[in-house]
C-alpha cells in the first residue's frame, strides 16, 4: 500500500475534479449576478454557510428554553446543540482555520473573507455555547429539581449519599482510572478528541515546597457519564461522572494532595483525508485515517472556568492554541451528556407521549410481502408509519428460497442493525448479497468499517462505490424468481436503513416492483459495483448525473408556464439549500412570477423576500419533536407522473456533483395527494415553524387562524386513528 501521509497530502493540496466544477460554478454565479466587486454588493443575495448553520443550532437551542415541549424532552434538544457544535467544530471552523493558516483569501459566495469569517463564528459559537450552558444551569435544572429529578454536586450530597457514591467509586471507576504524569520524563500526552479529562495540580507531601506535579486523568468513556445515587429512598438523583473522579482524584496519587483539578475537553480537526484513487485498498486506508483524525490538530479547547492561569496558559501552549480558541464553562463540560436522561428517569410525564406507528395491513403480514409489492406501490411516510415493513422485506428475503440476489446502499445504520443480519442471514443462506457501504460517512466511518468486516466474514460481497463520490442514496433492490422469470422487488427511501432513527426522523419510504424503476435500480447498482460510461436512467434521478440538470430544467418549466398565463408553483423540502446555479435559477423563476415555497430545516443560502430579486419566495424552518429528514420536491407543470420527487439529496454543490444521489418520482396520484397535502399542512404549521426573513433572522409565524397548529403533532393524531380503525372490529348487521 502506498503511503498514506503521502495519500493526505496530496488530497489536502489539489482539488478534485469536481470541487473545481464548483469553484467554477461559484465564479460563474458571480459573474451572472454582477456581484464579484465587493462584499457588500454580495451580501444581499446570499446567506455565509456557518452563519446559516449557527443560526439553525439557536433555533435548536430555542427548543431547550421552550416550554412547549415536556420538560425530559428539552435536556434532549439541549444535547443536541451539544452535539451540533462538536460537529462544527471539528469539520467547518477546522476548516476556516486551515484556509487561515495557508493564507487562503479567496471570498466566499456571501462575500465573506475567510479571516474575518473564523472571527464571527467564532464569537457566535462562543456566545451560544454560554446561553447552552444558562440553559441547563438557569433553566432545567431548577426545573427538573422542582419535579424531584435532582443533580447535586459533591457537597450537597447527604451523608448515606456520598457513602455509596465513595464505594460505587472504589468498585467500578477507581480500577479503570489511568493517572498520567506530566513532568520531562512525560511528555504532555495525546489527548483523544472528544474525550473528557482532568487536569491535575499536585503537591508532593514531602516535599511541601518543591513546585506543582502536573498529571492528567482522563474520564472513562466506557463508563456512565451520568450516575444514578442509589442510596436508600433516591431514585432520581444523579451526579456527573467527572465530578466523582474530580473529587476522589487524590485516590491516584498516594503521597500527593491534589490543589485543584480543571475538567477539559479538546475538539480536534476531523476531516478525512484519503485519495481513493491513490489508495490500494480503501478499507484499511479509512481505518489509518481514522486513527490519524484522532490526534489531528485541536481547534477548541473547553475547560472550567475556575482553571488557574498559568494552568490555562500551559495548556494552550502544549495545545498550540490561542486564548480565541478556549470555552471557558461554568457547568458541566459536554451537555450531550444528558441525552440519556429521558430514558433513565421513568416518567411519562415528563416525555413526548407515546404512539404506536401505524403500519398498512397490506404490510403487516409476515411473509410474502412479495404478492402485496407486486400488486401496488406502497408509500411510507416515517416516523408516523413504522418502519419494520422494510426490515421484514429484507428478513423474508433472506430466508425465501425464491430470491436469488439482494443489492442495498449502507451509509449509516444502528449498533444492532437488523438490516445487517438479514443481508448477513442472505448470504450464509447461499444468496448473492452485495452491500454497498459508504465508508466515508461522516462521523459513522469507524461503525461502517465495522459492519463490513463482519459482512465480508459470512460472504456478502462488500463494495465502496465509485472513486471521488460518496454514496448516499437510500436504495434495496431484490431479485426474486416466478415461474420461469425473474423479477426485481425495490425500496427507496429519503432516509438510511436505520431502524433506530427512523423512530425520530420524519423520511419517506417507497415499494415498487414496477418494471421501469427497478431496471433503473439495477442500472444504478452495476454503476456502483463496475465499470460503465455514463449511465441513462428513465425514472430516477440521480447525482452526479442527471440530478442537476432535471431540477434546473424543472425550475426553468415553471417560469415558461407563468409567462404562458398559467398558474406555477414549487415547492421544495431539504436539509440545506447552497448551491449557486439552483439559487439563481429559483430567482430567475420567482422574478417570472413562480410561486415558490421553501421548507430548509438547516443551511439556507437563498434570501427570501427581497423586491425584484425573490420577492415571490419564503423560506420555512420546522422543528419539532421529530428531526424532519425527509426531501421532497414538486413543480406544479410538470408532466403526470414527474411532478412530485421523494430522495436523498439536499440542494447542495456536494449532493450534485460530490455524491451519488437518487431521486424516484411518486406516481400513483393518491400518493402525490397525500405528499401535497403534508407539504401545505407544513406551511401552514404557526407552532414549531419559523419563517427567515431577508435579513438573516428567523421569525415565529403570524397566526393567522385561531387554534395552534402543529404538522407533526397533527401526523401523529392521524397515525393513531388509522391505527384505532385497524384495530377495530366492524359491527355485524
Amino acid at each position: 500500500m502506498k503511503n498514506l501521509s503521502n495519500n493526505s497530502t496530496q488530497v489536502k493540496e489539489g482539488r478534485s475534479k469536481f470541487h473545481c466544477l464548483i469553484i467554477e460554478i461559484s465564479d460563474n454565479f458571480r459573474t451572472m449576478s454582477g456581484n464579484n466587486s465587493t462584499k457588500d454588493s454580495i451580501k444581499p443575495r446570499f446567506f455565509n454557510r456557518e452563519l446559516s448553520w449557527l443560526a439553525f443550532n439557536e433555533r435548536v437551542l430555542d427548543q431547550a428554553f421552550s416550554e412547549k415541549y415536556p420538560l425530559l424532552e428539552r435536556t434532549r434538544f439541549l444535547s443536541f446543540v451539544s452535539s451540533n457544535l462538536d460537529q462544527f467544530y471539528e469539520i467547518r471552523v477546522a476548516g476556516l482555520m486551515q484556509k487561515v493558516d495557508a493564507g487562503i483569501t479567496r471570498a466566499s459566495l456571501d462575500g465573506s473573507q475567510p479571516k474575518e469569517l473564523l472571527k464571527e463564528v467564532r464569537n457566535r459559537a462562543h456566545n451560544m455555547s454560554q446561553r447552552e450552558y444558562s440553559c441547563w444551569r438557569d433553566v432545567l435544572k431548577p426545573a427538573l429539581a422542582k419535579e424531584k429529578v435532582l443533580f447535586k454536586e459533591i457537597d450537597e450530597l447527604t451523608k448515606a449519599e456520598f457513602i455509596w457514591l465513595r464505594a460505587y467509586f472504589r468498585r467500578e471507576v477507581f480500577p479503570v482510572l489511568t493517572p498520567l504524569a506530566v513532568d520531562p520524563t512525560h511528555p504532555f500526552p495525546l489527548i483523544l478528541n472528544k474525550s473528557l479529562n482532568l487536569f491535575v495540580s499536585l503537591r508532593n507531601l514531602r516535599k511541601k515546597q518543591a513546585k506543582p506535579l502536573k498529571a492528567v486523568v482522563q474520564v472513562p468513556r466506557i463508563l456512565p457519564r451520568l450516575v444514578r445515587i442509589e442510596a436508600k429512598g433516591n431514585k432520581d438523583t444523579f451526579i456527573f461522572l467527572s465530578d466523582a473522579v474530580r473529587h476522589f482524584v487524590s485516590d491516584l496519587f498516594p503521597g500527593h494532595k491534589a490543589l485543584g483539578a480543571w475538567a477539559f475537553r479538546i475538539t480536534r480537526n476531523s476531516h478525512l483525508y484519503v485519495d481513493e484513487e491513490e489508495v490500494e485498498n480503501l478499507l484499511l486506508s479509512i481505518e489509518d485515517e481514522l486513527h490519524n483524525r484522532r490526534r489531528g490538530a485541536a481547534v477548541r479547547l473547553e475547560i472550567d472556568n475556575t482553571i488557574d492561569q498559568d494552568v490555562l496558559d500551559y495548556l494552550l501552549k502544549s495545545l498550540n492554541l490561542t486564548a480565541q480558541d478556549v470555552l471557558k464553562i461554568n457547568g458541566p463540560i459536554n451537555l450531550y451528556r444528558l441525552m440519556n436522561l429521558v430514558d433513565l428517569v421513568d416518567r411519562d410525564d415528563l416525555k413526548f407521549p407515546a404512539f404506536d406507528a401505524f403500519v398498512p395491513k397490506e404490510l403487516a403480514i409476515k411473509e410474502n410481502l412479495f404478492d402485496q409489492i407486486s400488486k401496488n406501490d406502497h408509500l411510507l411516510h416515517h416516523p408516523y408509519d413504522s418502519f419494520s415493513p422494510m426490515v421484514e422485506f429484507l428478513r423474508q428475503a433472506s430466508v425465501d428460497p425464491e430470491v436469488f440476489a439482494i443489492k442495498l446502499t449502507i451509509y449509516r445504520t444502528s449498533g444492532d442493525s437488523p438490516i445487517v443480519k438479514a443481508l448477513m442471514d442472505a448470504a450464509q443462506n447461499g444468496k448473492q448479497v452485495t452491500a454497498m457501504v459508504e465508508l466515508k460517512a461522516r462521523f459513522d466511518e469507524e461503525a461502517n468499517v465495522q459492519w463490513s468486516r463482519k459482512m465480508e466474514e459470512v460472504g456478502v460481497h462488500v463494495v465502496y462505490g465509485l472513486a471521488g463520490l460518496k454514496t448516499h442514496c437510500k436504495c434495496c433492490l431484490v431479485v426474486r424468481r416466478e415461474g420461469k422469470k425473474l423479477k426485481r422487488y425495490a425500496h427507496l427511501g429519503t432516509g438510511n436503513y436505520n431502524p433506530s432513527t427512523a423512530k425520530t426522523y420524519t423520511d419517506y419510504s417507497l415499494f415498487t416492483s414496477k418494471a421501469a424503476f427497478t431496471s433503473d435500480m439495477a442500472n444504478l447498482f452495476n454503476t456502483l459495483t463496475g465499470y460503465t460510461r455514463k449511465p441513462i436512467f428513465k425514472k430516477l434521478l440521480v447525482a452526479p448525473f442527471n440530478l442537476h440538470e432535471s431540477m434546473l430544467l424543472k425550475i426553468e418549466q415553471e417560469s415558461k408556464m407563468v409567462r404562458a398565463g398559467m398558474e406555477a408553483w414549487i415547492i421544495i423540502k431539504v436539509n440545506s439549500l447552497i448551491d449557486p446555479e439552483i439559487i439563481q435559477a429559483l430567482y430567475k423563476a420567482s422574478q417570472a412570477g413562480v410561486k415558490i415555497d421553501l421548507i430548509v430545516r438547516g443551511i439556507c443560502g437563498l434570501v427570501p423576500g427581497v423586491k425584484g430579486l425573490s420577492e415571490n419566495i419564503k423560506v420555512r424552518s420546522l422543528l419539532g419533536r421529530f428531526l424532519e429528514h425527509s426531501r421532497v420536491y414538486y413543480f406544479k407543470n410538470s408532466p403526470i407522473g414527474e411532478n412530485t420527487y421523494l430522495g436523498s439529496p439536499d440542494w447542495m454543490p456536494r449532493n450534485f456533483f460530490r455524491r451519488v444521489e437518487v431521486a424516484f418520482p411518486v406516481e400513483e396520484e393518491n400518493m402525490q395527494e397525500e405528499i401535497l397535502q403534508t407539504m401545505k399542512d407544513i406551511l401552514s404549521d404557526n407552532s414549531m415553524a419559523s419563517e427567515l426573513r431577508p435579513g438573516g433572522k428567523y421569525a415565529t409565524i403570524p397566526r393567522r387562524r385561531k387554534t395552534e397548529f402543529s404538522v407533526q403533532e397533527n401526523l401523529v393524531s392521524l397515525a393513531q386513528e388509522k391505527q384505532r380503525l385497524t384495530l377495530t372490529k366492524p359491527r355485524s348487521g
